[in-house]
């Protein structure tokens, strides 16, 4: 069974940065995509980006566009978000998923437990 951790979450204030990372007990071949999602209070869980281990990316959701980042350590069974010119807006709770495929309509069958985002005015 795959597992998932985040971490790297925590305070900043408005156009501070934080970089989360998501590490994962073992890559395998059924698990081939990984996605950033996030939930802010009140709202429904979306989709940030995501990325396969052979570096493929999907798009950003719009509000993060030019300001977040994807990327992975396959020697350390990491996949990293680098997050800057953080808002208000992007207070959440943040959550890695795995699954087969690649996309945010797609079934993510495996998630971590969350790391706390919150960005101060």
């Amino acid at each position: 069974q795959v597992k998932l951790v985040e971490s790297g979450g925590g305070l900043v204030q408005a156009g501070g940065s934080l970089r989360l990372s998501c590490v994962f007990s073992e890559r395998t071949a059924s698990t081939p995509a990984v996605a950033w999602f996030r939930q802010a209070p009140r709202k429904e869980r979306e989709f940030v980006v995501g990325i396969t281990w052979t570096g493929i990316r999907t798009d950003y959701v719009d509000s993060v566009k030019g300001r977040f980042t994807i990327s992975r350590d396959n020697a350390k069974n990491t996949v990293f978000l680098q997050m800057n010119n953080l808002k208000p807006e992007d207070t959440a709770v943040y959550y890695c998923a795995a699954g087969a495929l690649l996309g945010p309509l797609e079934r993510y069958d495996y998630w971590g437990q969350g790391t706390q985002v919150t960005v101060s005015s």
